[in-house]
């Protein structure tokens, strides 16, 4: 079978391809001179000058927090704009039987909360997540009029070798000493092993539906910090009071993004954020590997 990914320079579909190449007769479009369709999806509509079987739509923007207008713009235009012009394509060169979109739990718009579903209004309201709730929208209208089988999944954190966002941020302020544990490291987070996205595509390429991935057990920042902290064999990391935290993290708002610390990440290191993923184990037959048993950070 004939798979086209997107993005595949990017954290997730650099990690995968490998993978999907073992399955597929695989070709990727995305902004890398090595990819098969050199193309920014943002601006172009690509020529793909053949069908193919399954789309994975990976390319996408994420990991940075919009601090102008065209900076907020830029997640519409790659993330919505962009998965209008690879279907545009898909519409001159021939629709494929199945296209799998990578969406985030981030539509859910939750600061807290434990074992969230699918059913979960979609509140989200930064850019990132109307731009992904938008592009959902529009590929199940698309689908459903060219008769395709649409899946989208919502990973949670995506651990895998030097992940980008909070959790490589996490890596990089234990390496340097600069990270503190806040209350014990006792919130939990939903984490997903980055392979695992590449080990569901037959599952969903054939049945189609919305899933949350992530592993099962939903591991506690200390799990993760005593990890890490094993693995660059660094020690664990200084624990503080969430009091003293919390007049830290005041601070923090005033000095901007550049802050280590501010009340917003405070929140989310101290209250924890899980997402079930029973309806993908239930319908897909799907078992997600162990992150504490699988990730290694490089």
């Amino acid at each position: 079978m004939k798979l086209l990914l997107t993005g595949s320079s990017g954290f997730i579909g650099n990690n995968i391809k490998m993978l999907l190449q073992n399955k597929y007769q695989l070709k990727t479009l995305g902004l890398s001179p090595n990819d098969d369709y050199n193309v920014n999806l943002s601006k172009d509509i690509p020529f793909i000058g053949e069908k193919y079987d399954i789309v994975f739509h990976a390319a996408g923007k994420a990991h940075t927090t919009p601090e102008s207008e065209a900076e907020k713009k830029a997640f519409f235009d790659v993330n919505f704009q962009g998965t209008k012009n690879l279907c545009t394509a898909l519409e001159n060169c021939g629709v494929p039987k199945s296209f799998i979109y990578i969406s985030s739990v981030a539509v859910y718009g939750c600061e807290y909360g434990e074992n969230i579903t699918e059913e979960t209004p979609l509140n989200g309201k930064t850019p990132y997540a109307l731009s992904k709730i938008m592009a959902e929208k529009f590929l199940v209208e698309w689908c459903a009029k060219n008769k395709v089988i649409l899946s989208i999944i919502r990973p949670s954190l995506v651990a895998g070798p030097n992940p980008p966002g909070n959790l490589g941020a996490m890596i990089n302020g234990i390496k340097t000493r600069k990270y503190v544990r806040i209350s014990g490291g006792k919130a939990r987070k939903s984490v997903l092993m980055v392979q695992d996205i590449a080990n569901i595509v037959p599952l969903l390429a054939e049945k189609g539906g919305i899933y949350n991935v992530c592993d099962s057990y939903q591991p506690s920042f200390r799990e993760l910090e005593e990890l890490i902290a094993l693995q660059l064999g660094k020690s664990i990391p200084l624990s503080i009071p969430y009091p003293l935290a919390k007049v830290v993290a005041k601070s923090g708002d005033y000095l901007g993004g550049n802050a280590p610390i501010n009340t917003i990440k405070l929140s989310k290191i101290t209250k924890s954020l899980t997402f079930s993923n029973e309806k993908a184990r239930k319908e897909l037959g799907w078992t997600p590997l162990n992150v504490l048993d699988n990730f290694k950070i490089s």
